[in-house]
């Protein structure tokens, strides 16, 4: 995997009492991505489970922290560090209380905005100079604590938002690498055309 151009991580939490909870949008992403590649993930050391694909002939990395969400950033920059790239060759994958549910949002950089995952990459780097595929999750309903959203499942009649959310991600990713950060955010930071999904969900989605 030394060879790889781009670090996609996807941040969320392990085991199976996170899988399919709102904060596991960016392990559903990486996973798409994978399966998309026709490629699994497996324990690549560093407190992370890996998988390589290519996108258009060039090598990409998936990781998928295994340190919880609020550590995320130790094993992000282990394998920066691993595969020789700086922080501009990462982009990170993640669940955002801020947008409607099934909204994208591609970013340059960046604050946190209250995200821990992000909180503790950017702190770890000491930069916040890497692009983000942010996926809306929603607000929390009244009287629910923000802890309490990200922690929840998808409702039955969410799912489809959700897992049409999830593929454009993917997409958005593959966009930012082949084309560039600004076509990326010109083609996924508008609202989906009605009827462009729900495209099935696969794979686990650890948060």
């Amino acid at each position: 995997m030394g060879a790889a151009r781009w670090l996609v991580a996807g941040l969320g939490n392990p085991g199976a009492d996170y899988s399919g909870t709102r904060h596991n949008v960016g392990f559903a992403a990486v996973e798409r991505l994978a399966a998309d590649g026709s490629t699994r993930f497996s324990d690549g050391g560093g407190d992370a489970h890996a998988a390589l694909i290519r996108v258009a002939g060039t090598p990409v990395v998936l990781l998928k922290p295994q340190t919880f969400m609020n550590r995320s950033g130790a094993a992000v920059a282990a394998w920066l560090v691993r595969l020789a790239l700086p922080a501009a060759g990462l982009v990170v994958v993640h669940d955002d209380l801020d947008l409607p549910l099934g909204r994208l949002r591609v970013v340059a950089a960046g604050g946190a905005g209250g995200h821990r995952g992000v909180r503790s990459i950017q702190e770890t780097l000491g930069t916040t100079g890497f692009p983000r595929v942010r996926v809306g999750i929603g607000r929390p309903d009244a009287g629910q604590a923000a802890a309490d959203r990200v922690l929840t499942d998808f409702t039955p009649e969410e799912r489809p938002v959700a897992t049409a959310a999830v593929a454009r991600a993917a997409e958005a990713v593959r966009c930012l690498i082949l084309d560039g950060l600004a076509p990326a955010m010109n083609r996924y930071n508008v609202r989906p055309e009605p009827g462009s999904g729900p495209l099935a969900m696969t794979g686990p989605q650890p948060e």
